[in-house]
């Protein structure tokens, strides 16, 4: 039943076959949206990067060829300002911040491969002009002026529909109205094939009710789009080719990172290899971009669209939105140091919807920690070496079946939900079933009560009971190990070697 050992007798295939749909071709392109520049990272997008690390661990499990692209975003009117605020020059500004973005990596233990800047000359600016000149020659993009509504914190053009009261929806302010000679993009030259191509689902998107949004807005009318600003009021961005009085538009450049990064510029090998993007994760603020500019412009320049993406939505504080005026900004650096990686990992994969807004409290992750993690995982781990140690005297074997049948169909119950759950990335539902696993263990070692003493009898029932107990720890790491993989490893190695180790030491109130 049990695979041949590896790096301490990890398995990996039940996490894998959850996304096998998405994996049709021996590589695996994935990426986030890139972190805009103008402050510090926080939470959200902490979350964005832990869903596509999960995503990208189980990949590699199963022997893909992985590239898992994230970065940093460097342009734009928003970054200027608050660079002049803060009496530095933007490059100055935008080094430091985005220097934080990369920390992450370390701070989060993520496993992405690639880290792209918008402000990279040699690697981003050489795919934006080549695409510039193709979607021009195709007859795509053309000049006229223009007056329209500018959210700066949006960095993007509004039409009245977007608005709530007057005001942006995500900023709570009422846009400028502008009116300058921009260069424009024809998305509505798009219109039907977008339609065509959300209906009949040539992008996968999760979860499918934002696929009806944009379905919706379409219905309405696709108006071609901004993809420039006059240099005299945007100069903090990429020249318009042969066209220094305009700069290209800071979202439309940026999201040439997903080809950028690949080298498309140079038809790099690279490029051939891993397009198109088999998963693009990103928050439901920018679905627009995604869903309707961005597949509008691969079609111009005939690549293949991506194959998915993932929406996640926000974290509010306590009830709240995330803002600096109510000083309620959570650092993900500052929650790794209190808790550590993984139980933040848990929070955020447990506690917040993949697809929904979701609420932080510090109350609601100490009661994830002590109750899940340290009374739930941890002190199962616990109990069961300490037993193991006692009855089999330190003697460790790989145990590879249940004796308990009934053991067998709780965990083979609960991978099904696992891997139903993947498939439509409910990571919370996934950590879930492992849950049901580890309450499983529990009512198993109070039911069977390894721990008496007396005839050769119940000496046999019990190791049989431990046997139980420590192949099933070793199932529940195999679970986790795209999860929390440091939580995964430590498991394997407690079981492993008999020495018991607080997991996760309980929080006092």
């Amino acid at each position: 039943m049990r695979t041949e050992p590896h790096k301490g007798f990890f398995r990996s295939e039940y996490c894998i076959v959850a996304i096998h749909k998405f994996m049709s071709s021996e590589k695996f392109y994935i990426t986030t949206s890139i972190a805009y520049t103008n402050a510090n990272p926080h939470l959200g997008f902490a979350l964005e990067l832990i869903q596509a690390d999960v995503v990208s661990r189980c990949c590699r499990l199963k022997g893909k060829e992985v590239l898992f692209l994230t970065g940093t975003d460097e342009h734009g009117m928003k970054i200027a300002q608050k660079a002049t605020n803060e009496g530095k020059e933007p490059k100055e500004f935008v080094d430091k911040i985005s220097e934080k973005f990369k920390q992450l990596k370390i701070a989060l233990n993520l496993s992405n491969d690639d880290f792209i800047r918008t402000t990279d000359q040699i690697r981003h600016w050489p795919s934006v002009y080549k695409i510039w000149e193709i979607l021009k020659n195709n007859g795509d993009i053309y000049k006229k002026k223009y007056k329209g509504l500018y959210c700066v914190g949006c960095e993007a053009f509004l039409v009245e529909r977007d608005l709530v009261d007057g005001k942006c929806c995500y900023h709570q302010k009422a846009p400028e109205v502008i009116e300058e000679e921009n260069y424009f993009f024809k998305l509505s030259k798009y219109q039907d094939k977008l339609k065509d191509i959300l209906e009949k689902d040539k992008i996968k998107v999760f979860p499918v009710f934002k696929k009806n949004e944009m379905l919706s807005f379409i219905k309405e009318g696709l108006e071609d789009v901004s993809c420039s600003r006059a240099s005299e009021k945007v100069s903090w961005g990429i020249p318009v080719p042969n066209d220094e009085s305009q700069t290209i538009y800071v979202w439309f450049e940026a999201i040439i990172n997903y080809l950028s990064a690949l080298g498309f510029a140079e038809n790099s090998e690279k490029f051939k290899k891993y397009w198109p993007v088999d998963l693009h994760c990103i928050g439901k603020d920018i679905t627009r971009f995604h869903l309707l500019l961005w597949p509008a412009m691969l079609l111009s320049l005939g690549l293949e669209l991506p194959k998915s993406v993932l929406i996640h939505g926000f974290i509010n504080v306590d009830g709240e939105k995330m803002s600096k005026s109510l000083g309620n900004i959570i650092c993900p650096f500052d929650l790794v140091d209190k808790y550590g990686i993984d139980p933040t990992r848990y929070f955020l994969l447990r506690e917040i919807s993949p697809t929904e807004d979701g609420d932080f409290t510090y109350e609601k992750f100490e009661g994830r920690y002590n109750g899940d993690l340290a009374s739930g995982l941890g002190n199962l781990l616990a109990r069961v070496v300490t037993l193991s140690n006692k009855i089999f005297n330190f003697q460790f074997s790989i145990f590879n079946e249940f004796s308990n049948p009934n053991f067998q169909t709780a965990l083979s119950g609960a991978k099904l939900k696992y891997v139903e759950a993947l498939e439509n990335f409910k990571f919370n539902e996934a950590l879930g079933a492992v849950w049901e696993v580890i309450s499983f263990c529990d009512k198993y070692i109070d039911q069977e009560k390894p721990w008496e003493n007396g005839n050769e009898k119940l000496k046999t029932k019990n190791e049989k009971v431990i046997r139980d107990l420590l192949f099933a720890l070793q199932e529940i790491a195999d679970l986790l190990k795209p999860f929390m993989p440091q939580t995964a490893d430590n498991i394997l190695e407690q079981v492993k070697t008999g020495k018991s180790e607080p997991l996760f030491p309980r929080l006092n109130s």
